[in-house]
């Protein structure tokens, strides 16, 4: 019986290899820092102008400039680590289809879904990680020191906000890792991958600007049936807690739904990966 490998250590091995990659080619690692950093600020800089013209994303929703520069850190910060450590694998699985690959991945004495979903690193995309943190740390320094209705924050909220942009992290992986798999299915299925871009869309705005007849519907789709709605605003409202004038909305309810809705995704997403690996046929086949 061979013995059990040390998942941490091969993760570090990937992590390590992968720096080495990037490393021979600092230029070009730079100018992609760089430019990912310059799209980053490009954004930044276009809702600092809606801030010119308003106080708040939404009528009375809490998100005020502060409060929703942290939402912004917080999707970057969520982003940065599915793109640098998820995106580039899940991308690939199609082509390890096509090639072949996947037969040697099958091979290994590993779990399949671990070597495939972290075999790559893609460095430079953490230099957003980087500059959400800086403008996480920014905003809250602005908000718990205005004159007007400061923001207390309380060390616990800072532990529960790593929890859930972790659990958030899980999320967007499950949804990514269910449609790349079923490419051992439909073969070269981009398109669907693609739908991946689409539904995630809808986690970068705050859910209280999804009113009305099409908002609302919508609003409850992508938070209990695609729960993408989460996976920024728990976190978000966890540290810049907006609420309502009366103090009628809390985050909590929300916050337990978000465990139950991570632990279902990671579960469901498992489950799709094992069932496209037993219907796989080796390319030699």
């Amino acid at each position: 019986m061979s013995p059990r490998p040390d998942y941490f250590r091969v993760f570090l091995t990937f992590a390590g290899n992968s720096l080495v990659r990037e490393m021979m080619f600092h230029v070009n690692f730079l100018i992609e820092c760089v430019s990912s950093v310059t799209w980053t600020m490009m954004n930044l800089g276009f809702y600092l102008l809606i801030f010119h013209h308003t106080d708040s994303i939404g009528y009375q929703t809490g998100w005020g400039k502060w409060e929703f520069f942290a939402f912004l850190a917080t999707t970057m910060l969520v982003n940065s680590i599915v793109q640098a450590f998820f995106m580039p694998n899940c991308e690939d699985i199609s082509e390890l289809i096509r090639t072949g690959g996947l037969d040697f991945a099958l091979l290994k004495p590993i779990d399949t879904q671990f070597l495939i979903s972290l075999e790559k690193i893609d460095w430079s995309s953490l230099a957003n990680f980087a500059a959400g943190l800086v403008l996480l740390i920014a905003s809250l320094i602005q908000m718990t020191t205005r004159a007007e209705n400061p923001l207390t924050l309380h060390p616990l909220s800072l532990v529960l906000y790593v929890f859930y942009v972790l659990c958030g992290v899980a999320i967007l992986y499950s949804l990514m890792i269910a449609l790349s798999a079923t490419s051992i299915w439909l073969g070269q299925n981009r398109s669907l991958y693609d739908f991946w871009f689409y539904i995630t869309n809808f986690s970068r705005y705050p859910m209280e600007i999804y009113e009305g007849r099409l908002g609302t519907p919508l609003r409850w789709f992508c938070t209990y049936i695609v729960p993408v709605l989460i996976v920024v605003n728990v976190p978000a409202q966890i540290i810049a807690r907006p609420i309502s004038p009366d103090g009628s909305t809390s985050v909590w309810p929300l916050a337990g739904f978000t465990v139950i809705a991570t632990a279902a995704s990671l579960i469901a997403s498992r489950w799709v990966f094992q069932a496209s690996l037993r219907s796989y046929r080796s390319a030699s086949s």
